[in-house]
């Protein structure tokens, strides 16, 4: 058993998602049981930063080395705070980062993908080995560098007769197909997973340009209830090319931007739509994605969809995607089978940081396009700790 903290932060730029966790097993005798879970909120003026560098805000190489600390350090305080009045402290740290920047391959050319909050200054701050820049190799494997978790998801959320589809729903909306328990255990090519699209990316930016910044997100989906679905705006945007590509694929806030919701909102002034019309057609946006997804690429649709990460609260969201599949499939969170919703991507890097300390290979080529299995991950020993 290891006690290991794992840190997240998405594409919602929310805040850092930590946990404390204790650890035994490798695969198919992983056993996790969470200790504590917290968000720590980035300091608004930190957040942001961030988020005018995921526009494509530029930075001179000195302010790029000074968030990067800015970032590492809040990280540190969070991988900290988590073990506040705790008798056993971690070993053992894993830290996703922020993302900055995020571009799939493409031509034959090596994708790439920027974290910051590098895990040198985590380990110096904290006195404890830290794993971060999972990654990077899966992308020097050919992969998307993208998405992670689903080896987890096998794991953890199997089923021994269900086919699951587990749907992230975070900045970003990512799914894993698990096939029932017997195949899975396989962790090979029949697992599946992609990005879906955007998830809360574009009704986060909407809900604050429509408050001048006062409100971040629609709590619980209350905001767009009230608004009526224009349904030729979500056909016309379901057009977007990065839905009909087959997976494996990712992608991020490069494309799904802030100009990409002005396009949105330069669309939508022809149907003279309410702002509550407008976010009730986004949240549409993000339902209809992840259905025409599984129907465009599963062979089989999933007996259940877990649902996790900030949007999992969304109740509209939830309503949105469980009318869409039809009462057949039901929609539930990975709350109701055992794994905390709000937690379990920061799980998923405590325990890819368990498999690299121990050479377990951590991506599924299936999911992310690489070549090959590989650990993931960067290690990195605080002063006087040893190797």
């Amino acid at each position: 058993m290891q006690r290991i903290v794992g840190l997240m932060s998405g594409t919602s730029v929310d805040g850092i998602d930590a946990v404390l966790v204790d650890i035994a097993g490798t695969e198919r005798d992983l056993a996790v049981h969470l200790v504590a879970f917290e968000t720590y909120a980035y300091s608004p003026s930190l957040r942001s930063q961030i988020l005018e560098v995921c526009a494509g805000s530029p930075l001179s190489v000195e302010e790029l080395a000074t968030l990067d600390d800015a970032i590492a350090q809040s990280f540190a305080d969070a991988a900290i705070n988590i073990q506040a009045g705790q008798s056993v402290k971690a070993t053992l740290i894993g830290s996703h980062g922020q993302t900055v920047f995020h571009r799939p391959p493409q031509s034959g050319q090596l994708g790439y993908s920027l974290q910051l909050g590098r895990g040198d200054v985590i380990a110096h701050g904290t006195g404890t080995k830290t794993v971060s820049n999972f990654r990077a190799a899966d992308i020097a494997a050919g992969g998307q560098g993208a998405p992670l978790v689903p080896k987890i998801d096998v794991c953890l959320l199997s089923h021994p007769t269900l086919r699951r589809c587990v749907q992230n729903l975070g900045g970003i909306g990512n799914v894993a197909v698990l096939p029932p328990l017997d195949s899975a255990l396989d962790l090979g090519k029949n697992v599946k997973g992609w990005d879906t699209g955007p998830s809360n990316v574009l009704l986060d930016l909407a809900v604050s340009q429509f408050t001048q910044g006062q409100q971040t997100y629609d709590a619980g989906g209350q905001w767009a209830a009230q608004g009526t679905i224009c349904q030729p705006l979500v056909e016309h945007w379901l057009q977007q090319p990065f839905f009909c590509e087959s997976p494996p694929k990712s992608t991020g806030r490069e494309l799904f931007s802030p100009a990409y919701l002005q396009a949105c909102l330069q669309d939508a002034q022809a149907y003279q739509l309410s702002e509550a019309d407008i976010l009730a057609t986004l949240t549409e946006l993000t339902a209809a994605s992840i259905v025409h997804s599984y129907r465009t690429f599963l062979d089989l649709m999933p007996d259940q969809v877990l649902l996790c990460g900030g949007g999992s609260r969304n109740v509209y969201l939830r309503e949105r995607i469980q009318t869409l599949l039809t009462d057949a499939i039901p929609v539930l969170t990975t709350d109701e089978v055992g794994v905390n919703a709000d937690a379990k991507e920061a799980i998923a890097f405590a325990v890819l940081a368990h498999w690299r300390i121990l050479g377990i290979s951590g991506n599924l080529p299936s999911a992310t396009g690489a070549v090959q299995a590989v650990p993931l991950g960067d290690i990195h020993v605080p002063w006087g700790l040893g190797s």
